[in-house]
């Protein structure tokens, strides 16, 4: 189990859980994930590790209430226990002298994004952030990123906050004006995700994007979460969840995560019902 020290809502239905695991936290590294479970009859759902203090013994995730589990745990408050809080996961990010690295953040995308940037930045990085959402009251973790970014953006889908426009549009204006940029990381929406590698490779750019298929166990055996890189085959959990950009099959990642829909409404519906939820 994992006491919840911390809890923070950071936006409408986005929360923020500093949590004692001290065991996840010595070992975690940016870009890696963990696997939740909030109660013994719960799924298990991947989260990716927003922050982490080795000598405090503390994970921080950052979630979205979107279906029955995240709501469930948005429930929990500080004090109380995720039963299950499995980690580090994954392969953590590519920390390297690349020159200028560009972060891109969208949605619950920005907190994943913020230790990569902020490891890159520590070893000589200048890095360049652009934060995405769809208006200003969900734009998330901006001072935590203003403290490692050399230059940052913000984005808002209805131009209530920053730049109106998407972070393609930033992205793009930085591009046309021949910014020099050696490499792009990008963490959001699959559909965000596709839109800046597909923009990236056309000034041939090295893109890395994080992907967030299903998931289950986390640890390569039961290939819920199986991705097509290149025509390949990859597991999310053991393979990634990093991956080039420019050989993600976006498409097929979309379609598969549209699986289930309809049985995650109803599970929600329920759940709600049961907890009096509006």
């Amino acid at each position: 189990m994992a006491k919840i020290l911390k809890k923070e809502v950071l936006a409408p239905n986005i929360k923020k859980f500093v949590v004692l695991a001290p065991e996840v936290a010595q070992k975690a590294l940016p870009g890696q994930f963990v696997i939740v479970r909030v109660c013994e009859e719960g799924e298990r759902i991947p989260l990716t590790i927003a922050d982490f203090d080795k000598k405090k013994g503390t994970v921080t995730i950052v979630f979205q209430e979107v279906g029955k589990t995240t709501y469930h745990l948005g429930t929990l408050n500080e004090g109380e226990e995720i039963l299950d809080f499995v980690g580090p996961l994954g392969k953590p990010s590519e920390i390297e002298k690349f020159g200028t690295v560009c972060c891109i953040g969208g949605g619950v995308g920005t907190p994943e994004i913020y230790p990569v940037a902020r490891a890159l930045k520590e070893i000589g990085n200048y890095i360049i952030v652009i934060i995405g959402a769809r208006t200003k009251e969900l734009v998330i973790m901006e001072n935590e990123m203003r403290k490692v970014a050399d230059e940052i953006y913000i984005t808002t889908d209805d131009g209530s906050y920053g730049m109106k426009g998407l972070v393609t549009d930033a992205l793009k204006k930085l591009l046309v004006e021949n910014k020099k940029i050696d490499r792009v990381i990008a963490v959001g929406p699959v559909i965000m995700m596709k839109a800046v590698s597909e923009l990236t490779k056309e000034y041939n750019i090295k893109t890395i994007v994080s992907l967030n298929p299903m998931m289950l166990d986390g640890t390569g055996m039961c290939g819920i979460c199986r991705v097509e890189i290149g025509g390949e085959t990859k597991f999310a959990c053991v393979d990634g969840p990093e991956f080039d950009g420019h050989l993600v099959n976006y498409d097929l990642l979309m379609a598969r995560l549209r699986t289930y829909l309809e049985e995650e409404k109803i599970s929600l519906k329920l759940f709600k019902e049961k907890m009096g939820i509006q």
